[in-house]
């Protein structure tokens, strides 16, 4: 069964309670999410291979460790998930980025997929999906499942807020994805949107309602 890691540092804890807050506006709310992510990131990287090389310094030569290979690719789930490449992107800067297209069927609350471009080498890659929620889990699974049929292997999965139902849906459904998590609420309510949460991600990210 996959890792759920649920940060608890007071920084991350900090900004994610400024971001849940309905007096956030868009410009604060989109900072917030890019500062949240670079600050995930940091964690979920922990365990990139690293190899020995020399480096000169101005006194001596100097054997220390660099990134074994740069092979990183990060997938935001359209359109929420974009609001936290940049901040990704600011440690892993030579990443690839992809993209899944998907929305909630309002009815079925199931995801139904619009778009799909991943890096031509995904399967050498180490794939950071990410989202701002984790609520029912249908997205996220569907998103790694296009993945994994497109060849990617090594998949984490990045979110803000998650909820216990859609952890528990993603685990089962892929079992050798960890999940990162900002905060893990309460549940879901009846219309499948998270309890405390922070309202709809895309729409507080880009102004729209």
């Amino acid at each position: 069964m996959s890792k759920v890691y649920v940060f608890d540092h007071p920084l991350i804890q900090h900004k994610t309670a400024l971001l849940r807050s309905v007096e956030t506006g868009t410009k604060e709310f989109r900072a917030l999410a890019t500062e949240i992510a670079t600050l995930m990131t940091f964690e979920a990287t922990r365990n990139l291979e690293l190899k020995d090389v020399v480096v000169q310094t101005p006194v001596a030569e100097a054997k220390v460790k660099m990134l074994k290979g740069e092979d990183i690719a990060i997938v935001p789930i359209l359109r929420a998930g974009l609001g936290m490449v940049d901040g990704m992107l600011s440690l892993v800067p030579n990443a690839r980025v992809g993209h899944v297209g998907l929305y909630r069927d309002p009815d079925t609350h199931m995801p139904v997929e619009y778009y799909c471009k991943l890096p031509s080498d995904i399967d050498k890659r180490e794939v950071f999906v990410v989202d701002p929620m984790l609520a029912t889990g249908g997205s996220a699974v569907a998103a790694i499942d296009f993945i994994k049929a497109r060849g990617g292997k090594k998949i984490i999965f990045l979110c803000l807020i998650a909820a216990p139902e859609g952890i528990e849906v993603l685990q089962n459904a892929h079992p050798d994805v960890d999940i990162f998590v900002a905060a893990k609420d309460s549940h879901l309510n009846e219309n499948k949107y998270i309890v405390p949460g922070l309202g709809d991600a895309g729409d507080r990210l880009y102004g729209t309602k």
